[in-house]
């Protein structure tokens, strides 16, 4: 019998039957193990049903144990309803969660529990299912999906619980940490620029542990303005992952006590055997977009960690005596402006530009070339999206790198904008932005009251810490801004284009005595 043929056959016996009927019958198919001997793919069937079941409102108790069952399949969980009808499990060889509903499908209560716990009540998870029903399920998906990558690592149930257990340890000594130096009137921005592991959230569920550790002047001023409001910094996640090789975790606390040792750092037992178990796993801090980092930086973060291969590919290269095993290195400000650009811009732009326009009120438009450099020496980065350690001894040193890092990126990021083309005859101030040292780059400019060259060099000694030094020809007035004014202007801005709009401002009062 022909296609056709069989689809109009379908056709005339189910056009009679009730929608609610059929789609029992789909959702029973669905169920039904597919026979060993049977080829037929069951991608289109299962798709259509979760379309159905994400397009429908959720509201009866039969409707909602269907979206539960519909969702664990889709994560590769199982799920069970329980006899009375009203709760139902989703489980897998780990953990599972148990989800109770009243009659009409409202949700009573959420627990999880692990391999070897007693089931928990999770608060975020029940909040989840208390209003907008539609856009949660996707929340509680995810939820799912983290739970299950807590336990990717190879090997048999004994193993992966002990990487779970390896994770317990950590995020317990980066909490400790978190509370070392925490007063108690502390605010967020505080522990996110100063905290030793910034400002860290525990694992809910599972929601990974997060830290943010770095956010900007203007991103502080926005939250200052608006308190209520949502401002992020830059941020990272903990989380354990599987390799091919075994490293030696912790299964319990290192932290010695929640005091700082003499020289300020907090003090932890050595990795033994008693302390630490060997598995085919690390820990790893991973960023939801890759940070552009130097190579100067990289090799600092793996000398703490002791651990060289960043990505998955085996691309090694040498600097400075230094092995960076699997990044793909490029010129840093070519990396830096491209991060900017695929942040700042909606639609793609080729980042093989190096001009950007940029218009600030009260002052003529800058105008930004930017010299990328070339992959050799310290002016060589990479793009890192996750940083691998088997210690928590080693997270406030690469804290401390990365907000160092960030905090230079960010300088050079507000250079760039999405135009790099002048739409008005406007007037224009040119500026050249130049890589110097591992830490500081120059900013070339026209001299406002003469024809020389003019430049500032300025040097990210820290995250918090910057020295400038403006340089002109001796021959030349002054600007009427010093070292330390310009430091000064950097530090409460952490803008170039702000701070030379600052520059000229004061060269055109020295201008007007004159």
């Amino acid at each position: 019998i022909s296609t056709n043929a069989l689809m109009e056959q379908l056709r005339l016996k189910y056009q009679q039957k009730p929608w609610a009927e059929t789609m029992k019958l789909v959702h029973f198919c669905m169920d039904k193990p597919l026979r060993p001997v049977s080829s037929a793919p069951d991608g289109p069937l299962r798709s259509c049903m979760e379309k159905i079941q994400t397009t429908l409102n959720a509201k009866s108790l039969f409707s909602v144990m269907n979206r539960l069952e519909s969702l664990s399949k889709q994560k590769g969980l199982n799920a069970h309803v329980s006899p009375s009808g009203t709760a139902c499990y989703i489980t897998s060889n780990m953990f599972y969660i148990e989800v109770q509903l009243e009659k009409d499908g409202k949700v009573m209560d959420v627990k999880l529990a692990h391999l070897g716990e007693d089931p928990v009540v999770k608060l975020i998870f029940f909040q989840l299912f208390l209003f907008g029903r539609m856009k949660n399920y996707d929340a509680f998906g995810q939820i799912l999906e983290d739970l299950s990558n807590l336990y990717q690592i190879p090997g048999n149930s004994e193993m992966k619980a002990k990487g779970y257990l390896a994770l317990q340890a950590l995020e317990k000594d980066l909490y400790s940490m978190f509370l070392l130096d925490r007063a108690q009137d502390v605010n967020r921005i505080t522990e996110v620029l100063h905290g030793k592991v910034g400002h860290l959230v525990p694992r809910t569920g599972g929601t990974p542990t997060n830290i943010e550790f770095y956010i900007s002047p203007y991103q502080v001023l926005e939250a200052e303005l608006d308190p209520g409001s949502q401002v992020c910094g830059t941020k990272t996640v903990v989380t354990v992952e599987a390799t091919d090789t075994l490293h030696k975790l912790p299964l319990s606390p290192l932290l010695v006590d929640s005091q700082a040792g003499e020289d300020g750092n907090p003090a932890f037992l050595p990795l033994t055997d008693e302390l630490s178990t060997d598995l085919p796993a690390f820990f790893v801090l991973k960023f939801h977009q890759p940070i552009p980092m130097s190579s100067s930086s990289i090799e600092e973060i793996q000398r703490l960690t002791g651990i060289h291969n960043l990505n998955a590919n085996k691309k090694t290269h040498l600097i400075s005596g230094i092995q960076i095993t699997g990044l793909k290195l490029a010129p840093l400000y070519e990396l830096i402006v491209h991060a900017a650009l695929k942040e700042k811009c909606s639609e793609d732009l080729s980042t093989h530009k190096s001009c950007f326009f940029v218009s600030l009120p009260d002052c003529p438009k800058h105008c930004y070339f930017i010299n990328k450099g070339s992959e050799k020496s310290d002016l060589a980065g990479a793009l890192v999206s996750k940083i691998p350690f088997s210690h928590p001894k080693c997270v406030p040193g690469v804290i401390e790198i990365l907000r160092h890092q960030v905090a230079y990126n960010s300088l050079i990021s507000s250079c760039v904008s999405e135009k790099h083309i002048n739409e008005d005859d406007s007037e224009l101030l040119y500026f050249e932005v130049v890589p110097y040292k591992k830490t500081s780059f120059s900013v070339f400019f026209l001299h406002p009251l003469k024809e020389n060259l003019a430049c500032v060099i300025i040097d990210v000694i820290t995250s918090r810490e910057v020295q400038c030094h403006l340089h002109l020809n001796p021959q030349d007035p002054t600007l009427n801004s010093s070292d330390d004014f310009i430091a000064r202007a950097v530090k409460r801005c952490m803008s170039v284009p702000v701070v030379m709009r600052a520059i000229f401002r004061n060269a055109a009062k020295v201008k007007a005595d004159s």
